[in-house]
């Protein structure tokens, strides 16, 4: 072949090769995460609370010394996301319950990304569950509570229930999307749509002393309550106090509930002061769900993430009342806000629960 035709051949080969770079799928660039604006300069203290539902000091003295080691990476390879931007994404989702609104304000950062950071967040924040929800461990602090409560109930110059130790009641988080595998109707409650039932124990100054958050909706608050860790240390004398429930609840020597006939006009009293007392914890639920809507518009994540999510939304509640970090709504009058439909009370069979009602209405009203 001279060197005429081989000149052809290469020029040839070269012109199919460049229409087969040609038919190739552009390779999209690489995104980094490099100058995305700072939300503590670029947002007023208001607007930020707004967004983030804490002020800046709490969540930068108060909350990120709680997960910043564990979400530092050890080196820069990647350009990894700050722990304090991962928090915020995390507070940010708690407040809107939605990937897109927070895509929104950081558009750098993909909605799968946001997933994950959010679990690992809420994972982190909720594994801060037994030092910062727990009933009291000294006498001077039950005391305080078994006090304040009585004054709760006491309203105007009344008189209270004696020896509360806190008041129980049963939240729904509704469940948007998630996925079951082949056990979503257990997870439907009464109102028909799928959801948690989230047992909670408050104090007499709206901190959450105790929850229990992976029960399915379906399920009876009275069943929930006699499978749970607080039922055993009662019955089994560890914690000396009562609670006051709702009529779901059944009536037990450790848990008062309201007559649901009431016929004299002691009893009409007594179910007036357990009211005044068990209204805290509606209060609570309403301060709760406030700051961190996403616990009432629903959860569109995966089971577990859900289930972190509740207790890390619990975690930073109390923390908020340590911090004395209030919203401006906190002080508004809260009636019935949990929407529950009320339970008619069970026939329970009669048994020391009753009986220590009624002793307890004689020794008030005698």
């Amino acid at each position: 072949m001279d060197l005429e035709n081989l000149r052809n051949v290469e020029m040839l080969n070269f012109s199919s090769n460049e229409e087969e770079v040609e038919d190739l799928p552009m390779r999209a660039p690489k995104r980094y995460l490099r100058d995305y604006p700072n939300p503590f300069e670029v947002y007023s203290e208001w607007d930020f609370k707004r967004r983030f539902r804490f002020s800046k000091n709490s969540v930068m003295f108060g909350i990120l010394p709680l997960v910043e080691k564990r979400l530092a990476k050890i080196n820069n390879r990647g350009l990894p996301i700050s722990p304090i931007l991962q928090l915020l994404i995390c507070l940010r989702f708690y407040s809107t319950a939605s990937f897109q609104l927070v895509l929104g304000d950081i558009i750098t950062i993909s909605q799968p990304t946001i997933s994950r950071i959010v679990f690992r967040v809420s994972i982190l924040l909720a594994s801060y569950i037994n030092r910062y929800i727990k009933i009291p461990s000294s006498e001077e602090s039950r005391s305080e509570n078994k006090r304040l409560f009585r004054e709760l109930g006491r309203g105007h110059g009344g008189i209270g229930l004696p020896s509360i130790d806190g008041a129980i009641d049963c939240t729904h988080i509704r469940l948007v999307h998630t996925r079951f595998q082949n056990v979503d109707e257990i997870f439907r409650n009464r109102k028909g749509y799928f959801s948690l039932n989230v047992q909670i124990i408050v104090g007499p100054r709206t901190e959450i002393l105790d929850i229990v958050p992976e029960w399915p909706g379906s399920e009876h608050d009275s069943r929930m309550f006699q499978n749970s860790r607080i039922y055993m240390r009662y019955k089994q004398g560890e914690l000396d106090g009562i609670l006051v429930g709702d009529a779901g609840c059944p009536a037990l020597p450790f848990l008062l509930t309201p007559i649901g006939n009431p016929r004299t006009d002691e009893e009409m009293s007594y179910n007036t002061i357990h009211g005044r007392t068990r209204r805290i914890v509606e209060r609570t639920f309403g301060i709760w769900k406030r700051r961190f809507p996403c616990l009432s518009k629903g959860l569109g994540t995966k089971l577990l993430t859900s289930t972190s999510i509740v207790v890390a939304c619990a975690v930073l509640h109390n923390l908020s009342l340590i911090l004395n970090d209030k919203l401006e709504e906190d002080d508004e009058e809260v009636e019935n806000l949990n929407n529950e439909v009320p339970v008619a009370e069970p026939h329970w069979q009669p048994g020391d629960g009753f009986l220590a009602r009624d002793a307890l209405i004689e020794r008030l009203f005698r």
